[in-house]
């Protein structure tokens, strides 16, 4: 087999130009500002929020509930009234509950092993949980829906609630110490 001697210089023109071509200084990657990182950041957890909100709200409406809304993001709604004392910060909460993602999926109850109890504002629980119980009499039942940032966060609780999840509280508060 001959070596075509056009195509040996074509071959030898088109090596040299590739070899020319990316041969072309690399212009160094700009890297952002503490300030931009910073933005970009609150943008990205401004519009993770945003979405979260969009999925409680179709959460709510799927299920008709007539929630009350607190400034911090925490809804709730009463189901069955009680007659007992009021929740306040520093005295013991004993309650009975099922903890459920916003997909339904059942991730903690108290059926099995009987109530719980937590010092309200104290103890190792969601803050949302902390706030929404204050809401709430000896004897209620309740709805009580906790934003991420406001239950496990970016986390979730390194077992069954992922990272970024809804958790709602199908709750009693049975009594107050």
């Amino acid at each position: 087999m001959r070596f075509n001697k056009h195509i040996g210089n074509y071959f030898f023109i088109g090596l040299f130009s590739l070899c020319f071509l990316s041969c072309e200084e690399e212009k160094p990657i700009e890297k952002p500002s503490p300030s931009q990182v910073k933005e970009a950041l609150i943008e990205a957890n401004k519009q993770a929020v945003e979405k979260e909100q969009r999925q409680i709200n179709g959460y709510i409406e799927r299920r008709k509930l007539d929630v009350i809304s607190t400034g911090t993001g925490v809804h709730y709604q009463i189901i069955k009234k009680g007659e007992g004392e009021k929740a306040v910060e520093g005295k013991k909460a004993v309650v009975s509950y099922e903890v459920s993602l916003i997909d339904g999926t059942i991730v903690y109850s108290t059926k099995e092993k009987g109530p719980e109890e937590f010092t309200i504002g104290e103890d190792n629980v969601e803050s949302g949980l902390h706030e929404a119980i204050t809401y709430l009499h000896v004897g209620d039942r309740a709805i009580i829906i906790i934003p991420s940032y406001l239950a496990h966060g970016l986390a979730g609780d390194f077992d069954k609630i992922p990272v970024r999840s809804t958790i709602i509280y199908n709750l009693e508060l049975i009594a107050i110490k």
